[in-house]
């Protein structure tokens, strides 16, 4: 029978460096601190209500809902109800300034790259053979089979497959160049000729192009994507200080 196990803050750190994930943990580190700091200097600040407001979100999306679920969840984490108000104030704080730094530049920058939040309701196989991509879409485009019957036979993955190639809708920035000029030059229904990439022959199904429009989803994602760019500017000139020894 094992013997209790003992596991130390050196182990955790030790497993962390094995996991070669001490730069992303030190980015990590370093976004938080500047954001905290930023914060500080803009006259940010969070209040009470906001934060309770703020928990009560966080525990509703975890399925926190009692005292006792939530403590589990911390005791899991190894959190304390301190770690778990930091937490929750750091979200908060990144909200605010988000919002301070670039609500104003929503509509400015939706408008400049507007191309970039189109979206399409397509269907994609993946194949290997050139010739084949080239009958099946020949094959699709005279109605002497379906593309659905395509991907049930071509798709590997089985939900997928289950799906019909069904990808939902993508939006353009998400593609590559070569695959994104092709599906917006398209006139839905399409079927298009086999592109080629390093993935494969993608022969795709363009049923529906979707022009953007500014509303609060769209917002929040302008708003994420602006913050996203704006706190890699920040950190990529920060230096940091190492006060730990990764070979102790």
């Amino acid at each position: 029978m094992l013997q209790p196990i003992t596991v130390t803050n050196e182990d955790i750190f030790q497993e962390v460096k094995l996991s070669c994930k001490i730069p992303e943990f030190i980015e990590q580190i370093i976004t938080r601190k500047v954001i905290t700091s930023v914060a500080k200097e803009s006259g940010i600040k969070v209040e009470t209500e906001e934060l309770q407001k703020a928990a009560d979100l966080f525990r509703l999306m975890n399925k926190l809902t009692n005292a006792e679920e939530t403590w589990a969840w911390l005791e899991k984490y190894s959190l304390s109800l301190d770690d778990f108000e930091e937490m929750v104030n750091n979200g908060v704080l990144v909200s605010k300034l988000s919002q301070q730094l670039f609500t104003d530049k929503i509509e400015p920058y939706f408008f400049e790259h507007q191309l970039d939040y189109a979206g399409v309701v397509m269907y994609e196989v993946v194949l290997d053979d050139e010739d084949l991509a080239l009958e099946l879409f020949y094959a699709i485009k005279e109605g002497e089979t379906s593309f659905y019957d395509v991907a049930h036979k071509y798709i590997e993955d089985k939900e997928l497959r289950r799906k019909g190639g069904y990808l939902g809708i993508v939006r353009r920035q998400d593609f590559k160049p070569e695959i994104s000029a092709a599906i917006f030059a398209a006139t839905p229904p399409q079927i298009l000729k086999p592109i080629v990439t390093s993935k494969g022959l993608h022969l795709i199904f363009v049923e529906e192009i979707i022009k953007p429009q500014l509303d609060n989803k769209l917002r929040n994602q302008i708003l994420t994507d602006l913050f996203d760019k704006w706190i890699k500017q920040q950190i990529e000139p920060v230096k940091f200080v190492k006060n730990f020894d990764l070979d102790s």
